[in-house]
């Protein structure tokens, strides 16, 4: 058996300590010694192996793990743990990154995210930096990234977008020309104007540019890109007002350029097939989602049988395939397989992790913005190349795959409705197994990315099967712990999704599910109404389930959603604690828990405040759960007692034209208090309740409940003698007719 050389750490003694001839030895066998007793030291881990265990850690994780000693802590600013750091999930400012900064010393590469991000980049002093990706880019300044890029002229990547650089102009590209001679990639998005100056400005300094990417900008010099001679991938994907003509007469001759991107433009057939005839090295044309391209019915570029192009009406695999392998194998893992296998064409080796990086780029983009008659695309082609792309070595190529699993099968995201045969074509390619491999990553922007894939796909009921059976639930339920805001905000909304299936209750709870949506109800009680609204809407499908009910109020849930109830002031919350709060008052222990909503504080009060709230949905939650409660003796008289019957009262008069949901929990909840007598006259002393009650007009209410509580009312308002109430209105009925030609007169002498 072969021996690892451990390396040691030197410690204090008082004493003069003798060595064992076999130190390797001793320490082995001290090492027994402490595991037969059942303890680890782990002071005593060597430290290649603390290394490797923060290294698989989130950068908060890492920073609080070499805290605990002053060795670990000297070992967890290993120069090799901050070559790399992603500060897209965190509060980056300035006094953030100058306590970074002894770290930083050798950061190669930095991702970020905003504008107070990018001001406190200069702060790391990280003069070696090579590689810098920023997004939500839109209020980054000429002047910032000008400063930026004077401080790092190390630089070879830098990479802002995919939403657009409203702010950065071609003086700020000018300034990247004269202060990073290395830069080998540039790939900006939502230029407004790239000029002439600028680009003639980076073929002049920057000898050893390569991949040149203006993405979506409105306006590109096409006769200064041919001055590029440097030049070996370019994309110009979404970039409007591009004179082709021009385009197809000088950029096929530029000697180096291998793959050229083209992507949702207004490019024509005349000007493709030029360049695929008379560019001698280009290799991969990209022409996603190119109307003009996509009209003409006869455009074929079959006869370029050593240039790749890709585009809606091609076999995208099969042109893979032909690329990578020389053959026509189909198949649609072309990535991975090629990535497995031993390939020494250099040129491959760049074209790949660019044609992944575009594609996935592309495809979110074409998701986010859905165009008519692509359904086949989707379901035949476009979701398993997205699935291709999450097991690329990029991981922002990965994320973006992610993320366009999540968007491209969502038909309307504010009912939650989405495509199900593009959902259940993710799953018969194996999506979920992906999805949530992704999600077990320690990065946090898979994590989050994945975890919204996941939630969006389950509102399937089949896809929803396919997760829980793959053990997602546990999955979800430990990221809905995670302290990083967008990881636990899409965790609880794949609970809430999986929730919605009975079957699935009792496994979020066994997960640890419930408890970690309440917690982060508190953990996120001042912020982040994404995240609450989804742990609340979550919890209030599970409080629908007897067993789970019981949970979620032993929880500390009953605690969280009043709290919510009182303090959020954003209607989705609002209206998923109002339904949770009617769920747990309806099922469970019904009668502990009925007692539990109503003698919380401030419960009651704030039930009847969102009565009147501007939104319909949190009205009808309000109302349900007022409702509900009301079935508790001590809560009829506390719920009179916080004004509301006349708020109930004003509700149902309000609701003549709203939806019979809301009808009807108006009316239930009036139905509810007026079984004590003191709420019963109360609220036909309200003359504003008159309407409901007259005979002309209880038969127009749709809601059953409405028509009972109406016929309960008007016969008390008439002095009838009220016998036995059931769920039955012909009893009624037919009481009512009887006295129906005196019931006129007697409203109007009452009113």
């Amino acid at each position: 058996m072969n021996r690892r050389v451990r390396r040691k750490l030197a410690r204090k003694s008082k004493g003069n300590v003798v060595q064992s001839s076999f130190p390797e030895v001793q320490d082995e066998v001290l090492d027994l010694e402490t595991q037969r007793q059942g303890v680890v030291d782990w002071k005593c881990l060597p430290d290649d192996t603390v290394i490797q265990l923060l290294s698989c850690l989130s950068y908060r994780d890492r920073a609080s793990l070499s805290s605990t000693c002053k060795t670990w802590r000297s070992l967890g600013s290993s120069p090799c743990l901050w070559s790399s750091l992603d500060l897209r999930s965190h509060r980056f400012d300035a006094g953030m990154a100058s306590s970074l900064a002894p770290r930083c010393v050798h950061l190669q590469k930095l991702r970020f995210r905003g504008a107070e991000s990018a001001d406190a980049i200069i702060h790391l002093r990280a003069r070696n930096l090579r590689e810098l990706s920023g997004d939500y880019c839109r209020k980054i300044t000429d002047a910032t990234l000008s400063v930026i890029v004077a401080r790092h002229e190390f630089l070879e990547s830098l990479q802002l977008g995919p939403d657009f650089c409203e702010r950065i102009s071609s003086d700020a590209i000018k300034a990247i020309a004269h202060c990073c001679p290395k830069l080998n990639k540039l790939r900006l998005s939502g230029i407004r104007d790239v000029n002439a100056d600028a680009i003639n400005a980076l073929a002049k300094h920057c000898s050893k540019l390569t991949d040149i990417g203006f993405i979506d900008c409105l306006n590109v010099d096409e006769v200064a890109l041919g001055n590029v001679l440097s030049v070996r991938f370019l994309s110009v994907a979404g970039t409007s007002s591009m004179k082709w003509g021009v385009v197809s007469h000088l950029w096929h001759k530029l000697p180096n350029l291998i793959g050229l991107d083209v992507s949702r433009t207004d490019i024509g057939p005349s000007a493709l097939l030029r360049m695929l005839s008379l560019s001698q090295n280009l290799r991969v044309l990209i022409a996603l989602s190119c109307p003009i391209l996509e009209e003409d019915t006869s455009f074929s570029a079959s006869k370029y049988k050593s240039k790749l192009l890709i585009s809606l009406r091609t076999d995208i695999f099969k042109g893979l395939a032909s690329l990578f392998f020389d053959n026509t194998k189909r198949g649609k893992n072309v990535f991975l397989d090629w990535r497995t296998s031993k390939n020494n064409d250099k040129d491959l080796n760049e074209i790949i992790p660019w044609l992944e990086w575009m594609l996935s780029h592309t495809l979110l983009r074409s998701a986010e913005n859905p165009q008519q008659g692509l359904d086949s695309f989707w379901v035949e082609q476009g979701g398993a190349l997205l699935l291709s792309l999450m097991q690329s070595s990029q991981e922002d190529v990965q994320e973006r795959a992610a993320t366009g699993l999540a968007t491209f099968v969502v038909i309307d995201d504010e009912n939650a409705s989405i495509d199900c045969g593009r959902a259940e074509a993710v799953m018969r390619d194996g999506g979920i197994r992906l999805l949530l491999g992704l999600a077990k990553s320690w990065r946090e922007g898979l994590q989050s990315e994945a975890a919204k894939a996941i939630a969006n796909l389950s509102v399937n009921a089949n896809v929803a099967k396919a997760v829980a059976e793959e053990g997602g639930i546990e999955i979800l339920a430990g990221l809905a712990r995670s302290m990083n805001k967008l990881v636990a905000e899409e965790a609880a909304g794949g609970l809430w999704n999986l929730s919605v299936g009975e079957e699935h209750k009792g496994a979020i709870a066994e997960a640890g599910g419930i408890q970690a949506l309440v917690d982060l109800i508190f953990k996120w009680s001042s912020s982040g109404d994404g995240v609450l609204e989804r742990a609340a809407g979550a919890l209030a499908n599970l409080a629908a389930d007897d067993k789970c009910s019981t949970e979620v109020a032993t929880a500390g849930g009953v605690h969280a959603l009043v709290m919510l109830a009182r303090n959020c002031k954003f209607e989705g919350v609002q209206e998923q604690a109002a339904r949770a709060l009617a769920n747990l008052a309806a099922h469970g222990d019904s009668n502990s828990n009925n007692a539990a909503v109503g003698q919380e504080a401030g419960a009651l009060e704030a039930l009847v405040q969102l009565t009147r709230s501007p939104h319909e949905g949190v009205r009808q939650e309000a109302a349900g759960a007022l409702w509900n409660l009301s079935f508790d003796d001590r809560n009829r008289e506390a719920i009179a007692a916080a004004g509301g019957v006349q708020a109930l009262v004003a509700l149902a008069q309000a609701c003549a034209n709203a939806s019979p949901g809301l009808q009807e929990r108006a009316a239930g909840a009036l139905w509810g208090l007026s079984v004590s007598e003191t709420n019963s006259a109360l609220i036909n002393q309200t003359s504003t309740y008159l309407s409901l009650v007259n005979a002309e007009y209880w038969q127009s209410y749709p809601s059953p409940a409405l028509q009972r509580t109406c016929l309960w009312q008007f016969c008390a308002f008439l002095e009838i003698e009220v016998m036995t109430f059931d769920s039955y209105t012909t009893c009624w009925i037919d009481r009512l007719q009887k006295v129906s030609g005196k019931c006129d007169g007697l409203a109007k002498s009452k009113e």
